[in-house]
């Protein structure tokens, strides 16, 4: 999905059998497993299940073929002698056509090997970037304080 293209739930017409957009994205949710890369695209398309329209179906489709070309984009452990701990986190605020809800991600890191990530919708409304930036770091580090005390236990 382009980063710059926008789609909401009443662009396009709606499509007559939803059914199969629904069981593709179930299975892409299954991907985004070992695939990072791809989560913040179906948490986008996931949320119009219930209001399934024609630019969403093209969505998934290009997703399908950025899947079919992109093999080697998927989750590696790499051995490596460093174990520090590093987290990014980022929010695209409004983000949302319909809602303008932001959307917010982060990712945690162990040495080079992706150990964490989310992408989400904010549940609220935020009025600046600053706030919508200030929540996602509260998200974030809520997962570096847990991510360490587990680690303290092995």
């Amino acid at each position: 999905m382009d980063p710059n293209v926008k789609i909401s739930a009443t662009d396009g017409t709606p499509i007559s059998d939803p059914s199969l957009y629904r069981r593709l994205v179930g299975r892409l949710m299954y991907l985004t497993i070992s695939h990072r890369d791809i989560s913040f695209v179906v948490h986008k398309l996931n949320q119009y299940m219930q209001q399934t329209r024609r630019p969403h179906l093209l969505s998934i489709h290009h997703l399908l073929q950025y899947l079919k070309y992109a093999p080697g984009q998927r989750l590696l452990f790499p051995s490596t002698n460093s174990l520090a701990l590093s987290a990014y986190a980022d929010a695209n605020w409004g983000s949302c056509v319909d809602t303008r809800r932001s959307t917010t991600d982060f990712c945690l890191f162990l040495g080079d090997a992706l150990v964490s990530w989310k992408a989400k919708q904010q549940p609220t409304i935020s009025k600046s970037s600053a706030e919508a930036e200030y929540r996602e770091l509260s998200s974030a580090a809520s997962e570096v304080v847990w991510l360490r005390r587990l680690l303290v236990q092995f």
